[in-house]
């Protein structure tokens, strides 16, 4: 058995932890507590292992047979790689299904990388299993249509954010799309999470008075746009969650996403907000991850 394909039967057979949040929680407060002094690094050695890194994991994402041939070829140091681990797929006429599980390697925190890991692997386990049920169920009533896509997306990958971005697509009579985000910190190795940005919940109220103008700035600039606010749809947008899905680019900026119907009609599709760093400025903890 290959290196590679030892890896995916690996997490094909991973055992879920029952507290999967609590070994994330104490993953990320063991890594706090650890604060190791790092050796400076040349800028110009970590932009061409970055580089290197990403030209690798994308060739591995495209080419089944790159990856296959790339078995043997050594690890670039500690760099942290995300990539497809397994396919699960039907293609039945009116019965479709894609879905795609990542899985990360390369962070120096073990605990924090398993639990991720484990955690994408139930997730689409749970789903793939889920629309086998419901495909059984349409044939003993005579067949229908049922569609699931799923998959992820890196959205940053610098010297030191990870934000990967999973997705999934459920099509019956209409489709719903929902989105989950996970942002890493690989230089400190912890999750960040968006309360853990602020110094309280104060960003709650900053943000919510930014996105309700954006939405009428928007929507008074372009007839196309529309959102769920107060004036047309009864209650509308009021606030965002305390755990509201986001994600930081490499511009270090935060941007704060919406599910398909969270805020908006079907035809919106998924929403986002880049929220200005004025707006949050001084409610951050530092400014190490938005600038």
């Amino acid at each position: 058995m290959s290196k590679m394909d030892k890896l995916k039967n690996d997490y094909e057979n991973i055992e879920i932890p029952e507290e999967l949040d609590r070994v994330v929680r104490a993953s990320i407060h063991e890594a706090k507590m650890k604060q190791r002094k790092k050796r400076p690094v040349s800028r110009n050695i970590i932009i061409g292992a970055v580089a290197a890194a990403a030209l690798f994991i994308g060739s591995i994402n495209v080419s089944p047979a790159f990856a296959k041939s790339m078995v043997n070829v050594p690890l670039l140091g500690s760099i942290v790689e995300v990539f497809t681990v397994q396919q699960l797929k039907v293609d039945e006429g009116t019965y479709q299904a894609d879905v795609y599980t990542p899985i990360i390697t390369g962070l120096e925190n073990e605990e924090l990388q398993a639990a991720l890991n484990e955690k994408y692997v139930k997730e689409n386990k749970e789903l793939f299993e889920q629309f086998e049920k419901e495909i059984a169920e349409l044939k003993e009533l005579g067949g229908g249509h049922l569609g699931v896509d799923a998959g992820y997306e890196v959205m940053t990958d610098n010297d030191r954010i990870l934000s990967i971005m999973r997705y999934q697509v459920n099509t019956v009579a209409s489709s719903s799309t929902t989105m989950q985000y996970d942002t890493i910190d690989k230089v400190d190795n912890v999750l960040i999470t968006l309360p853990s940005l602020f110094k309280d919940d104060s960003y709650i109220a900053a943000i919510n008075t930014y996105i309700a103008d954006e939405m009428e700035r928007q929507m008074a600039a372009d007839e196309m746009i529309s959102y769920f606010t107060d004036n047309e749809y009864g209650e509308g947008f009021t606030t965002i969650k305390p755990d509201q899905n986001f994600y930081i680019t490499n511009d270090q900026k935060l941007v704060i996403s919406f599910d398909k119907y969270e805020v908006a009609p079907g035809y919106m599709g998924v929403v986002t907000f880049e929220i200005p760093t004025e707006v949050v400025r001084d409610l951050l903890v530092s400014d190490v991850y938005i600038q």
